[in-house]
This record gives C-alpha cells, sequence and structure tokens, in this order.
C-alpha cells in the first residue's frame, strides 16, 4: 500500500488503542488499521493470545514498529493506569480509541450468580470507563479524538439469556452519551455501535451447534452472520475524520436484526 492510498483513509501515524484486541472485532479493526497506517496499541488479558495476535499483526505493523500489545485486565484499574504510562512513553498521545473489551455470561435470569454479575459489569461497564478515563489526557495532547464503545443489538431487544449482559451494554451505550456531551469541548467524539450476530468465538461458545447457528441466521434479514471485518470498517469510519460531525449516535451493524422482520 502506498504512503498516498493510506493518507486518503485518514490514519496515517494516528495512534489507535483497542482494548480487547486479541481475537474478533478487535483483531478485525486492529488488522484493518494497521493497513491504513495508524499506529496501533491492543490489550488483552491472555499472555498466550496476546502473543498470537501480535504476530499476526507484526508483519502489518513495519515489523513491530506500529504496534504495542499490552497485557491489561479492563477490570484493573491498576492495569489500566500501567496502560496509559506505556501510551505515553511510547507515543505521547492517542487519536482513537475502540473499547472494546467485554465478556458473555449467557443464563437465563433465575440462574446468574453473583460471581458471574460482578464479572460481567466490571469488565463491561466499570473496564469501559475507567479505560476511557485513563486515557483522556492521552486524547488532550493530541486535541480531540474519537472514542468508539462496543454496545450490542441487545440493548435494542430483549433477549431472555443475556440480563446482565444486555444491561452492561445498556449501560455503556448510555455512557456515549454522556461522554459526548461531556467532552465535546475537548474536541473528543464518542459514538457506540451495535454489532449484530457477529462470527467470532463469543457466539461459536452460545451457538456451538448447527441448528443453533441456523436458527440465528433465521432471524437477520440479510440471512448471514456478520464478519468480524463488517465492524472493523464501521469502527475505522467512526474513528476517522470522515465523521467529524457525528457523535452521541449509536450504530447498528446488524444485518438489520433489530429494526426488520425476514421474509419466511
Amino acid at each position: 500500500m502506498t504512503n498516498n492510498s493510506r493518507d486518503v483513509t485518514g490514519f496515517e501515524d494516528r495512534v489507535v488503542l483497542i482494548t480487547g484486541g486479541t481475537s474478533g472485532m478487535g483483531l478485525a479493526t486492529a488488522r484493518l488499521l494497521l493497513e491504513r497506517g495508524a499506529h496501533i496499541v491492543i490489550t488483552g488479558r491472555d499472555d498466550a493470545r496476546l502473543a498470537r495476535a501480535a504476530e499476526q499483526l507484526d508483519k502489518l505493523s513495519d515489523g513491530g514498529g506500529r504496534l504495542l500489545a499490552v497485557r491489561a485486565n479492563a477490570a484493573s484499574l491498576a492495569d489500566l493506569d500501567r496502560l496509559a504510562v506505556l501510551i505515553r512513553e511510547r507515543h505521547g498521545r492517542l487519536d482513537g480509541v475502540f473499547a472494546n473489551a467485554g465478556v458473555g455470561v449467557f443464563q437465563r435470569s433465575s440462574e446468574v450468580t453473583e460471581q458471574d454479575f460482578d464479572h460481567t459489569v466490571d469488565v463491561n461497564f466499570k473496564g469501559t470507563f475507567f479505560t476511557i478515563q485513563k486515557v483522556l489526557p492521552l486524547l488532550d495532547a493530541a486535541g480531540g479524538g474519537s472514542i468508539v464503545i462496543n454496545a450490542s443489538w441487545t440493548l435494542h431487544r430483549g433477549m431472555a439469556v443475556a440480563p446482565v449482559y444486555a444491561a452492561t451494554k445498556a449501560a455503556v451505550h448510555n455512557l456515549a452519551r454522556t461522554l459526548a456531551a461531556d467532552l465535546a469541548e475537548h474536541n473528543i467524539r464518542v459514538n457506540s455501535i451495535s454489532p449484530g450476530y457477529i462470527a467470532t468465538e463469543m457466539l461459536q461458545a452460545s451457538a456451538p451447534d448447527p441448528a443453533s447457528q441456523e436458527f440465528i441466521r433465521s432471524q437477520v434479514p440479510l440471512k448471514r452472520l456478520g464478519q468480524a471485518e463488517d465492524i472493523a470498517e464501521t469502527v475505522a469510519f467512526l474513528l476517522s475524520p470522515r465523521s467529524s460531525y457525528i457523535t452521541a449516535q449509536d450504530v447498528a451493524v446488524d444485518g438489520g436484526l433489530v429494526t426488520a422482520i425476514p421474509a419466511s
């Protein structure tokens, strides 16, 4: 890819943090933005998964020169403090954040334990809030930027087996709106995305058999599962200067799942 083609994308030499960047939507977004000339910071909780992701991305990042992989648990404020320090030491600023780290516990409400509840809330809501809080000075150092929070289609439509997961996603969707109001004076835009059924490890774990996956596809008007690359393209747009007048919005990337009824 030539420098001229990179410049058109708006990511040449921009610095972007992607939490939960070791698989699925986070990894696909890291790959896409590296291809477009960005410097990328990814986080993950597992050393082995982080190493595998870094190995995949190194070849797109000038031998690792545009990639920083940091072991960090989004629910740990100490880890987030260390993450902010490492980014400041390496780059001195951030131009964008994809707050993507999340977990899913899919159970009926009667089956949810206190441990399930605390873990889901700690990673999905607390982790998202404090990730953004800790890196705000780095966005200020860049003169502003864009934040994209990964929410979910379940904030728009009830799902019987996702009471806590869906509640945390509704929380971060609202957080995107309130932070957009709070941070506008800093020239920081904040939006959320609501992925539908995306072919990721999380979906595979929750619907491992062909019958379950076929039932899921039957609910989507486009009659297919989304791909991680579908999310990556949307995130890239919201992080780029091309979306400079978009803030406090939620973008559903769901094949019509929430708002359209498929033909029988």
